[in-house]
């Protein structure tokens, strides 16, 4: 049988890519006319996938709750994937950031629109019971994240709203910054103000790789590379709303779509029930409370002083609000 040309332009190619590794072509030839045909379910080696759930409780959903929790964590996986690229890209151009900022905001709004699951797709009666075989896990201790906020803007945003001017005009280190993150205000016990063991779990395991991610993204967070593009690309409508999009997602709506499972779940007159962690749910989800806001510049005043009331509007009202 006579070889096509391109197929002996193939075959040179790679005899001539296998030579600069000191490798022999024939070998990996051998290697796949031996080799057996992938087949979907290897690839993504989905019997090991779907043997991931392993219930603490006899209660069904249970099984639920772990699910969506490892598919949370994978859309965070793939946000992260688009961090990296973008960090990674030299000589990054408006349409290569644009791109990935905008498959980070499908991700994103995929995640919100799927949490229903969490608000409606469980008895109340069986997650109060099996939930307290879970103590002290919880999602607070999601590391990815946090890798998700330090990625997507200069540190001093994640500061807590209290002392985040004071750390700003001492230009205070990372490390300084980190002791002060919004978020351990609300891994504390409601009753006495100390840590909870799930916020000293998380520090124990990832707190020195947050710190060394963030000194990493200081110069190449989403912001910083977002601020060193042309100005007319700065000034482009698609890119400003795109981020203006990532920034309501990840500090309104998703913590807001967490809050409506919490009142759901956990709302109870005249007490709240604690959640799984001993967090401090209702101080720590609403961003009324918080003030985060990745990219001030880019919201009006008036935007940023009704921070979240957007989503009580169209969730509790029934009004379409952006922010």
């Amino acid at each position: 049988m006579e070889l096509k040309p391109e197929i002996i332009e193939r075959i040179a190619a790679l005899e001539k890519k296998y030579l600069a590794m000191g490798q022999d072509l024939t070998s990996y030839l051998d290697g796949l006319l031996h080799a057996d045909f992938l087949t979907y379910w290897d690839y993504v080696h989905l019997d090991t996938l779907l043997s991931l759930q392993t219930p603490k409780t006899s209660f069904p959903d249970e099984e639920i709750f772990i699910m969506y929790h490892q598919i949370t964590e994978l859309y965070f996986k793939l946000c992260l994937h688009e961090y990296k690229q973008i960090a990674a890209r030299q000589n990054i151009d408006a349409k290569f950031f644009l791109a990935r900022i905008n498959r980070i905001n499908c991700y994103f709004d995929n995640l919100i629109r799927s949490f229903e699951v969490m608000v409606a797709g469980m008895e109340p009666e069986q997650f109060l019971k099996f939930r307290m075989s879970l103590l002290p896990a919880s999602g607070f201790q999601s590391a990815q994240y946090r890798m998700i906020e330090i990625c997507s803007a200069d540190f001093i945003r994640l500061v807590d709203k209290d002392v985040r001017e004071s750390m700003e005009k001492k230009n205070a280190s990372i490390a300084e910054m980190f002791q002060h993150i919004y978020w351990k205000a609300g891994a504390t016990e409601l009753a006495t103000g100390k840590k909870t063991l799930t916020l000293n779990q998380f520090e124990e395991k990832y707190s020195v790789e947050l710190i060394r991610l963030a000194t990493e993204y200081t110069d190449k967070n989403l912001w910083k590379i977002y601020t060193s593009l042309p100005q007319q690309d700065q000034k482009d409508n698609k890119i400003v709303q795109a981020l203006r999009l990532l920034d309501v997602s990840i500090n309104i709506n998703w913590p807001l779509s967490h809050y409506k499972s919490a009142v759901r779940y956990l709302q109870k007159d005249p007490e709240d029930i604690k959640a799984t962690g001993g967090t401090n749910w209702q101080k720590y989800l609403p961003p009324r409370f918080q003030r985060r806001i990745f990219y001030p510049a880019l919201h009006s005043e008036q935007e940023m002083n009704e921070w979240g009331k957007g989503w009580v509007a169209k969730e509790v009202f029934g009004m379409d609000k952006s922010i």
